[in-house]
């Protein structure tokens, strides 16, 4: 069985975005604009309330999905669908943008630390135009598994031993794990060959099928079928695959379509107010 090949390592990059939210970036920027399906990678990760006290305020999507993974914190989502939740420490929000929806991210604390991801995924061109939706998956419902001793991996999306993570997107095979070592050990995976994805290590260190990847870097991982993790003492990482949906990616902003066409469209529509 062939290791996957780690197609390169990058430093995520500090930007902010939203009202001024602090962050780093792994995905969607210079050097790595997306590993298909993967359109985007965030972390957030500060004690300074000044960093992200703002928030996210209402803003369109259109043509993808939204994976928000809390570590610690809470942050509250409201939309154009009427929906609202509340995201707390260990849990994820989902959401389907679709045909189009306008939502809003507020940190629900005035201090201490606020730390989380949020994951841009694709959809088909067949699919882009569902209706929007979401849903909050609290922590309790994401399967948390021993893998050794040492190491512990939260399940949020596919299928791993006998467990299966609450997020479903059955039509690009979808894996996400969170996974904790609090000692030196390592972790074995295993993929088809034709899934990419990659590692993003967001504390501690990590070496991915020989290659070194430090804390807040994401390690491309390209065609094969293993994947090999040694890890150190208190290391945590994302480990994420998926089948490549292998479609022209036209994107702007935050509307992710096929053609530029329909990139026009999509703010023509949000212009007159036709998004749900």
């Amino acid at each position: 069985m062939k290791q996957k090949r780690v197609e390169q390592v990058l430093m995520s990059m500090p930007t902010s975005d939203g009202a001024g939210v602090n962050l780093r970036r792994a995905i969607g920027r210079a050097g790595l604009r997306n590993v298909d399906p993967f359109l985007m990678l965030d972390e957030i990760r500060s004690d300074d309330p000044k960093d992200y006290i703002a928030g996210f305020p209402p803003h369109p999507h259109k043509g993808f999905e939204t994976l928000s993974y809390m570590l610690k914190g809470s942050m509250a989502h409201k939309d154009s669908t009427g929906g609202e939740g509340l995201i707390t420490s260990g849990g994820v929000q989902y959401m389907t943008a679709g045909k189009g929806i306008i939502h809003s991210e507020t940190p629900k604390q005035e201090s201490g630390m606020l730390w989380g991801f949020q994951l841009w995924i694709n959809l088909p061109a067949k699919d882009k135009f569902q209706d929007a939706k979401y849903v909050d998956i609290p922590k309790d419902q994401i399967p948390e598994l021993d893998l050794t001793e040492h190491t512990k991996a939260k399940l949020i999306a596919g299928k791993f031993h006998q467990a299966v993570g609450p997020v479903k997107r059955d039509d690009i095979g979808f894996f996400m794990a969170d996974v904790t070592s609090r000692e030196t050990d390592h972790q074995n995976f295993e993929f088809d060959n034709d899934t990419r994805g990659f590692v993003y290590v967001y504390k501690g260190h990590a070496d991915v099928n020989g290659q070194q990847v430090p804390a807040q870097s994401i390690a491309q991982l390209g065609a094969g079928e293993r994947v090999e993790i040694a890890s150190q003492k208190d290391t945590g990482y994302l480990l994420l695959a998926a089948t490549p949906i292998e479609e022209p990616i036209v994107q702007y902003g935050p509307f992710v379509m096929n053609t530029q066409a329909e990139i026009d469209q999509a703010v023509s529509d949000y212009q007159n107010g036709r998004f749900a």
